[in-house]
């Protein structure tokens, strides 16, 4: 929301939004790189279908513990070169290229799985700071524009990683099929093209765009006073019932036999009740303050529209990291024909999962562009959830399919929603946040987007083993569904005024 006493941001052109947003083109070459291969590489290293999720928790779990600490951190910095986001682009390209060289050299399945750990880690750093740079930069009439810019870019870098190892492979002749337990050669030279991808693309923004000074001894935009909502004994009692209820429900795990990664979901009642707790301790000796009770005191005094995306988040992440963990295991013996990892016919479908990435990617970067104008037109309620409904029927589409080709109409739909979830609820949440708290908020959202997918790591191993028969397409079932009840929550969603905004 723009404040009354800060000064009013300038309108930015064509080419300033284009620098400010090209850093993502390279951190969703990480992404996707990440998304279209990993599940292939573990599965090389001799993981079963069941223990994919368990094994993909590094990345949720990563993005829940750093996204609001960089977020908090990068609100706090500033120098005069440097400025406040920029260095956090920088310091996390770095480590995530090293990360993608390393990934696909992985001699076992340990390696690899903390080798996602670093990766996502190193990409959250980069990422978070850049949803609260199009915040910082652009007036809120062109917030929308500015996150569909990151979309497109985030579809192009999508598109060209994801048809990698299908290009080197099919068009170069890069082998695609390697000894037993080893990664192909194209996957791995994907890998280090991702890298270098990666790094440049940042340091393009890092080094073309300047970033507002903060205001000097003025009140920072959006400052306000300290005010209690909540007492310490209200914090303390939310965290003792969190500690509790996470006691119970392992016990009942524990007493059906449940598989171990359903236990996580009580370690994240666990976490969030021990949080409260330690919270409630520190404001009860007057440390309001503290960054770490700001983090849990901001978290329960979400603004409304950050609350009511919260649940449309939720399906919508769920949803999206049943595809990306599901997808190989899915397509390769669904549609192609094999779960066995060392024959020419995984390998193919392995590979054309990655085209099949590709095209909703490029769907998504066609679409990103068109968004502003619908929303517009329209409201931007209304533009996402005509376009969850499409990833919705896309994702269930794909169990009644037999013909590779036909995957690429149902990647259609996936890749409108895509394009949506990437730019509109952020578009939507800038306009409530305090300025002076945007990387923060940003942070917190995140928790949206990381805790389904910590929740889908933990119940979709045990839901395609007792639900699904060992029947991995029915879990991409399952995420479309999901991702149906996301847009219909979508139209409960408080964006303020129901703005249609000039773009």
């Amino acid at each position: 929301m723009q404040q009354p006493h800060a000064k009013p941001k300038p309108r930015l052109g064509f080419w300033q939004i284009w620098n400010l947003s090209f850093g993502f083109l390279g951190i969703q070459f990480g992404f996707a790189l990440q998304n279209a291969n990993v599940s292939r590489i573990f599965e090389t290293l001799g993981a079963r279908p069941e223990e994919i999720p368990i094994l993909w928790l590094a990345a949720p779990v990563t993005g829940l513990i750093v996204q609001p600490i960089i977020g908090f951190m990068s609100d706090r910095t500033w120098h005069p070169y440097w400025g406040r986001r920029r260095p956090f682009f920088l310091i996390g390209a770095i480590l995530a290229s090293l990360a993608l060289v390393v990934m696909p050299n992985s001699a076992v399945l340990w390696v690899a799985a903390g080798t996602l750990w670093m990766m996502d880690a190193s990409i959250n750093i980069s990422m978070e700071p850049f949803r609260a740079f199009v915040g910082d930069m652009l007036p809120e009439e062109q917030t929308t524009r500015g996150f569909a810019m990151q979309s497109f870019f985030i579809g192009i870098g999508a598109v060209v990683a994801s048809m990698l190892p299908y290009v080197l492979s099919n068009v170069l002749g890069v082998a695609n099929t390697a000894p037993e337990g080893e990664v192909p050669p194209s996957v791995k030279w994907s890998f280090y093209l991702g890298a270098i991808a990666f790094l440049t693309a940042v340091a393009w923004t890092v080094f073309t765009t300047r970033e507002y000074p903060p205001e000097g001894d003025e009140p920072k935009p959006g400052e306000e006073p300290l005010v209690i909502r909540y007492s310490p004994r209200f914090y303390a009692s939310v965290g003792l019932g969190l500690l509790v209820l996470a006691v119970v429900l392992a016990y009942v795990f524990h007493l059906r036999g449940y598989k171990q990664e359903l236990y996580v979901l009580s370690g994240i009642l666990g976490l969030f009740g021990l949080a409260y707790a330690v919270s409630s301790i520190w404001m009860s000796r007057g440390l309001y303050r503290n960054g770490f009770v700001q983090i849990v005191r901001d978290f329960q005094n979400m603004p409304r529209t950050m609350i009511d995306l919260a649940f449309v988040q939720f399906f919508s992440w769920f949803a999206l990291f049943a595809m990306w963990i599901y997808t190989t295991s899915a397509v390769t013996l669904h549609v192609f024909g094999s779960n066995d990892p060392s024959s020419k016919a995984y390998n193919e479908g392995a590979d054309w999962v990655g085209v099949c990435f590709a095209v909703y990617n490029g769907v998504a970067a066609a679409v990103a562009l068109l968004l502003p104008e619908l929303a517009k037109r329209t409201s931007r309620r209304f533009t996402h959830m005509l376009a969850l409904m499409s990833g919705g029927l896309g994702l269930v589409s794909i169990y009644f399919i037999k013909e590779p080709n036909m995957l690429l109409l149902s990647m259609v739909g996936v890749g409108i929603a895509w394009a949506s979830i990437l730019s509109i609820p952020y578009a939507m949440l800038a306009g409530c946040l305090p300025a002076n708290k945007m990387g923060y908020y940003m942070g917190i959202f995140n928790f949206f987007i990381v805790i389904p997918q910590i929740v889908a790591a933990s119940l979709l191993g045990f839901m395609v083993e007792r639900w699904f028969a060992g029947s991995t397409v029915h879990a991409l079932i399952a995420g479309g569904v999901c991702m149906g009840i996301a847009g219909l929550l979508t139209l409960r969603v408080h964006d303020r005024a129901d703005v249609r905004l000039p773009i």
